[in-house]
């Protein structure tokens, strides 16, 4: 089975798209594809549908919902006449894939793949490359990462609890993939680079400190030293008037010292002098 949440919702078995288009359906589709051969419970997939307040009928319900997506599944199977196999030998069937367990259900990926899987072993490797100082294999690893994105997760869903709180989650660890990307392709020297992409970012992010630090950098390293402190300034107004905060030690410090340093030194983005990281990280 493939499965693709990072955009819009994508589930294959052999090849054929088991997707359902009705609304209810496709949420529990998406919460067991996400949590593929984990056990989903029936308590989480009714609070997906319903919220806190579920119909009477909401168990019987949600077995119709399963009902339909294994007659997807069925068809999909049927397709080849040898079908996926299990470790027997024998053709898997509509209830090998989607399973009935106790207390819930689990949607086994047979092998398959998963963009979300995909995503967070590339990020790992991106992360493990940062630690060891290898930039270039950060910044690589970390833009295929990234590249599996193809909108907000779950764009073509209606969402529930469950997954707005999903959705949540895996946004933040794209931001915090984002941070880590940019950050490896500063230390490489290619601010020019990143700062059409950096402008975009923080107009979308605006009061993302570390977005904003990191065009703070990229600015000045290009000799736009006036434009790097005027971001700052727009940052500190925006915090002060709609949130009554001061930016962040960090970003202060990123501030301070591109104003030390004159305009024809860039900065190395690795220390101030006190041991600390001139870029802050998520």
């Amino acid at each position: 089975m493939n499965i693709e949440v990072l955009g819009a919702l994508d589930v294959r078995e052999n090849g054929v798209r088991v997707t359902p288009t009705a609304p209810k359906p496709r949420q529990v589709l998406a919460l067991l594809a996400l949590q593929a051969d984990h056990v989903v419970s029936v308590a989480a997939l009714s609070e997906e549908l319903w919220g806190s307040t579920p119909p009477r009928s909401a168990r019987t319900t949600l077995q119709t919902y399963v009902l339909q997506l294994r007659e997807l599944i069925a068809e999909a199977l049927e397709r080849d006449p040898k079908g996926p196999v299990q470790d027997a030998g024998a053709p898997r069937t509509a209830k090998d894939v989607l399973v009935t367990v106790q207390g819930g259900y689990v949607l086994r990926s047979g092998g398959g793949t998963s963009d979300v899987r995909e995503f967070e072993r590339l990020t790992a490797l991106g992360y493990e490359a940062m630690d060891a100082g290898d930039f270039r294999s950060a910044a690589r690893q970390l833009r295929q990462a990234l590249g599996l994105w193809t909108g907000p997760a779950f764009a073509d869903v209606q969402a529930g609890e469950q997954l707005r709180t999903e959705t949540r989650r895996l946004e933040e660890a794209r931001l915090c993939a984002l941070d880590r990307r940019i950050e490896a392709e500063l230390r490489l020297g290619r601010h020019r680079d990143l700062l059409a992409e950096l402008t975009v970012l923080v107009g979308r992010y605006p009061t993302h400190e570390t977005l904003r630090g990191q065009y703070m950098l990229a600015l000045h390293r290009s000799g736009r030293r006036s434009e790097a402190l005027e971001t700052y300034q727009l940052l500190r107004a925006t915090l002060v008037r709609e949130l009554g905060l001061e930016p962040s030690v960090d970003l202060r410090r990123i501030q301070r010292q591109i104003l030390a340093a004159g305009p024809d030194d860039p900065l190395d983005g690795r220390s101030d002098g006190d041991g600390d990281r001139l870029m802050p990280s998520v």
